[in-house]
């Protein structure tokens, strides 16, 4: 058993949002319980993980993508907003989140975690939004022709990736990832003559001016690119202590 405040100081230890100029709120969204015995882990608060995590007995939910956005401005708590919010509200669900401190932590985050996984060695931060890095950069432990590396990204992430190369045969040496939404990143790549760019989601003209640019640009899905920080910070948070830790997987091929 811990207490939602040793919860909220170990994220704030291990993430440190308060170095993130986000547009989403970062840290304790809901106020439930005080102690915590179980807690649950998924990419987004939805109607879904908020539920699930009501009925397999959590006092807290983390995040990646909470519910509360700059974009979207005030929002009255009705419709299907209300549905989504009442079950943590009736349960005394905690709510945390954590959107660019997840994205760019250099162990943990989404894009280190991934490129690990995909053989990416020498991690340097890559990206920038105002003043923090939100993905990394590095080379391959063996060079791989694109399709070769689109193989790989598609088992890794269990998604199909849709691939713009600017010739399939060459080989890649160099990638930077930013995951999720960050499909025009890859000119940053280009800029600092990257051979490749990974994220998760890709325009129509994103798919002509990377190729043009000679960047290999792979979107392997939004939700399948993130998935992997917020599993990390859950094993590391199981680790650390001492709690029970689950994760609630999304349906959700965008």
């Amino acid at each position: 058993m811990i207490t939602r405040h040793q919860l909220q100081d170990f994220f704030n230890e291990c993430l440190a949002p308060h170095l993130y100029s986000d547009y989403g709120s970062n840290g304790l969204q809901i106020e439930g319980c005080a102690n915590l015995s179980r807690i649950a882990f998924a990419v987004s608060a939805t109607r879904d993980s908020i539920t699930k995590a009501c009925e397999k007995g959590a006092q807290a939910l983390v995040v990646h993508h909470g519910l509360f956005w700059s974009f979207h401005g005030a929002k009255t708590i009705t419709g299907a907003f209300a549905n989504r919010i009442k079950p943590a509200i009736k349960h005394d669900l905690n709510l945390f989140a954590y959107h660019l401190p997840l994205d760019g932590h250099k162990t943990i985050g989404n894009a280190a975690v991934l490129g690990t996984r995909l053989g990416v060695k020498d991690q340097q931060p890559f990206g920038d939004y105002k003043g923090m890095p939100t993905g990394i950069c590095g080379v391959l432990s063996e060079p791989m022709m694109a399709a070769e590396f689109s193989h790989l990204l598609e088992q890794t992430a269990n998604h199909q990736v849709i691939v713009a190369t600017p010739d399939p045969h060459k080989k890649i040496a160099s990638v930077a990832i930013i995951t999720g939404g960050a499909n025009g990143e890859w000119i940053t790549a280009a800029r600092q003559g990257l051979d490749a760019y990974v994220t998760g989601e890709i325009s129509e003209h994103d798919w002509h001016d990377s190729q043009e640019h000679d960047v290999h640009m792979f979107a392997a899905g939004h939700h399948a690119t993130e998935q992997f920080g917020i599993q990390a910070l859950m094993e590391l948070t199981r680790q650390a202590l001492d709690v029970e830790c689950f994760y609630i997987n999304s349906d959700n091929p965008a």
